[in-house]
């Protein structure tokens, strides 16, 4: 056999192998998502999961795009996230969608941030309502604009007798300002003598924050890669499992969702308990 008959034959090979790798990894990518949630065991599941929508801007710049882009495309792995929660039957999701600290934005982004809030809620209220998803909000929502507000409200106000998944949005939410807020509200409740100084402890804290009837989250996902909590829920997760991807938010789909709830199952949660 002549040398270039010789290459020919192992150029061949070499295609040959690479499309069996290929298609193999196309096969994987396919079931990946299924194959993760597979191995998820069905009674240790959370039941509040807490997810820090990040990386839009960084997720648009590597496309050539502007910030605005990577907000317009995120609307995918919303719904991906909620069906996936939905499907697990978990009770509790909440999205951190917009912190006190985004106000400070460009203005600019900032208006496109509250149109997209108005719009999904409006164009979303049917698909909630068929998958029988109840719509909470946290946060200054007297900060948002008007229309940004209407559209909330209705959306509250039409699912509020659903029993599936509770869908809790922070909009103009941080830690700090809804621990400030309920410092506030028990001090004027101790200066109208509905309770006394003595009455106060990390119960009765907890009835004074726009999670009251919530339960706290077992598991936050942050994405974007971040090693931070910026200011979310920072009562609320002080025994809760931290679960950083760095996928960004526009990138983010069922699969990781999975997989971080695979990650969750494997960690003993102690609670400041010692090990059984």
């Amino acid at each position: 056999m002549s040398v270039l008959s010789k290459i020919s034959v192992t150029l061949a090979s070499l295609l040959l192998i690479f499309g069996l790798i290929q298609g193999t990894c196309l096969i994987v990518k396919r079931t990946s998502s299924s194959a993760v949630k597979a191995t998820i065991q069905p009674d240790n599941l959370p039941q509040h999961v807490a997810v820090m929508l990040d990386g839009n801007g960084r997720w648009a710049k590597k496309q050539g795009q502007p910030r605005t882009f990577g907000h317009r495309n995120s609307l995918k792995s919303l719904r991906e996230v909620i069906e996936g929660c939905s499907e697990l039957s978990i009770p509790y999701l909440t999205l951190y969608a917009f912190s006190t600290e985004n106000w400070a934005r460009p203005k600019e982004e900032v208006a496109v941030l509250m149109e997209l809030f108005t719009t999904t809620l409006q164009s979303e209220l049917t698909n909630l309502m068929d998958n029988d998803i109840k719509l909470t909000a946290i946060g200054d929502i007297p900060r948002l604009p008007q229309h940004c507000q209407e559209a909330l409200h209705k959306a509250i106000e039409a699912t509020k007798h659903n029993k599936g998944l509770h869908l809790i949005v922070a909009l103009s939410y941080s830690g700090r300002w809804e621990i400030a807020e309920a410092a506030k509200a028990i001090a004027q409740d101790v200066l109208a003598s509905n309770i006394s100084p003595a009455d106060i402890n990390a119960e009765l804290f907890r009835h004074y924050l726009t999670t009251k009837d919530i339960p706290d989250p077992d598991l936050l996902i942050r994405t974007g890669g971040d090693l931070r909590i910026s200011n979310f829920l920072l009562w609320q997760i002080a025994y809760t499992e931290l679960f950083i991807t760095p996928e960004y938010w526009p990138a983010f789909r069922k699969k990781h969702l999975y997989e971080a709830i695979v990650a969750y199952q494997k960690r003993e949660r102690r609670l400041g308990r010692i090990s059984e």
